[in-house]
């Protein structure tokens, strides 16, 4: 099925107005996009931030009358807008995702593949990936920092955390290079779910990855258990959260922490130094992850 796509380039105080008048009028869509690549980080709770020019995207069926549409649309907010009609053929978006998810080496040892094609070195550590509703796939720079770390670290026999585990691929990486146990924690039923897919998928007992809500796994059970504990969230879940993550860290074991932008680092670091030393282990596209040894 072939769809029509409005476009309006316009300013946050017009977004809502016409928000309303594309749903009202047929839109089975509408998205909001940044148009001048201006980041938000991380808004406060209950805030929802718009970009200085925000485009909003209305997805309309193909016989639709964009002219009588806009027809419709007050003056006064249009003449403050850039609008654009264009034709979009309809895809299989979920084939399209899956054409241009290649699989991806991190560090020495580990490639992350796609479940539905071969490993490319089947003598490698290969983690067959399907990332479902959750985030982790291995593309973000942060994950990928996180991966690299992993393959670079003695992880035989150890038991791990991984708290915010999404898809479970942090989780399930470190089992896959040697570690005999490892929580995974979300606060998303989603990421649960692909956290125990991806794992069956890799042929990872249950019992050795163990997946729960925040406050539903045992919290005495696992205090100062964990010899490497994984958080690839964002920085101020990272300061909040830091009594829980150095609680499940034993003496003498590691903590990686990324989601951070190399500006936030400073603080992060400043934040945990009472507890354990951070330094910034690695950096790509200003993405950092950040590593320590908590002191035996």
């Amino acid at each position: 099925m072939t769809w029509i796509q409005l476009r309006l380039d316009t300013h946050p105080e017009q977004v809502e107005a016409l928000e309303d008048l594309m749903l009202a009028s047929g839109s089975v869509a509408v998205t909001l996009e940044d148009n001048a690549d201006q980041p938000v980080l991380e808004p406060a709770v209950g805030e929802t931030p718009l970009w200085r020019q925000t485009r909003l995207t209305g997805l309309y069926p193909a016989d639709t009358d964009i002219e009588a549409i806009l027809a419709h649309f007050p003056d006064e907010l249009l003449e403050k807008c850039h609008s654009r009609v264009e034709i979009l053929e309809d895809k299989d978006w979920e084939r399209e995702w899956m054409q241009h998810y290649q699989p991806m080496q991190f560090g020495q040892r580990l490639w992350v593949c796609p479940s539905w094609l071969e490993p490319p070195e089947p003598s490698a550590v290969n983690l067959l990936l399907d990332p479902g509703l959750a985030f982790g796939t291995g593309t973000h720079p942060t994950t990928a920092l996180c991966l690299a770390e992993l393959d670079g670290m003695a992880l035989n026999d150890q038991i791990v955390v991984d708290y915010g585990c999404g898809s479970g691929i942090l989780a399930v990486a470190a089992l896959k290079l040697g570690a005999v146990e490892a929580l995974g924690v979300d606060n998303d039923p989603q990421a649960l779910v692909a956290s125990r897919d991806n794992a069956q998928r890799n042929g990872v007992d249950a019992d050795a990855f163990p997946v729960a809500l925040p406050g539903a796994y045992d919290s005495e059970a696992w205090q100062a258990r964990a010899d490497t504990v994984i958080a690839n969230i964002l920085a101020g879940p990272l300061i909040e959260l830091s009594p829980t993550l150095l609680h499940l860290l034993k003496p003498g074991g590691t903590l990686l922490l990324s989601g951070l932008l190399n500006t936030q680092a400073e603080g992060i670091i400043a934040h945990y130094a009472s507890e354990l030393s951070l330094r910034i282990a690695s950096e790509h596209e200003g993405w950092v992850c950040l590593r320590g040894e908590r002191p035996a």
